[in-house]
């Protein structure tokens, strides 16, 4: 049986500078009950973006796999999922997952998952540098890409502080698989690193 990949179509995106707080709030407030648009702001700069289903397939199925992973390794975690977290008048992101180790939430995650479909990181790295978010993982091309947090910049690691030896190539590469049980299939099948 093939695993069938989804087909990755472009998310529209739109940026705009120059805006403060309270209208990047208002413009917030506006979105808040259209699915699938997000809504991010860093030191006046605002980020529309809608999202696509295929977008949310992918975060589905990484979320769904990396979650079973820890609970069969017995990590302690509180999936909080699309959370939105802010520091007034400079920062706001929302990542498409986000997770808090250990038996207690956190006013912020631990760890904070992107599926980037069109784009780049860097700017939602520095939202998230300003958020003081430990480790930031990027869902792209098939691939995932760890940061970890050091005095101020992230850095590119190899292994989650978090989440220490599961398999981050099939991983990526099973999120992309449409049907959720045949992702699982493939994953379980590629074991653990």
């Amino acid at each position: 049986m093939t695993n069938p990949a989804i087909a990755i179509a472009s998310p529209q995106s739109f940026t705009h500078s120059g805006l403060t707080w309270d209208q990047f709030k208002a413009l917030q407030r506006a979105f808040a009950d259209s699915p699938g648009v997000r809504v991010a702001f860093y030191r006046g700069e605002v980020e529309l973006l809608s999202v696509s289903p295929e977008h949310g397939i992918i975060a589905g199925n990484l979320g769904f796999l990396l979650e079973l992973w820890m609970l069969e390794q017995a990590i302690d975690f509180i999936a909080t999922e699309d959370m939105t977290v802010e520091q007034e008048g400079i920062v706001s992101a929302q990542g498409d997952k986000s997770y808090c180790f250990g038996t207690e939430r956190k006013e912020q995650p631990d760890l904070s998952i992107e599926v980037v479909i069109k784009g780049e990181g860097q700017t939602k790295l520095k939202r998230y540098a300003a958020l003081g978010i430990a480790e930031v993982w990027f869902w792209q091309n098939q691939q995932i890409t760890l940061y970890q947090l050091g005095e101020r910049n992230y850095r590119q690691i190899e292994t989650s502080q978090f989440v220490p030896g599961v398999n981050l190539a099939a991983l990526a590469a099973c999120v992309a698989i449409e049907s959720r049980a045949q992702a699982l299939r493939a994953f379980r099948a590629q074991g653990t690193e």
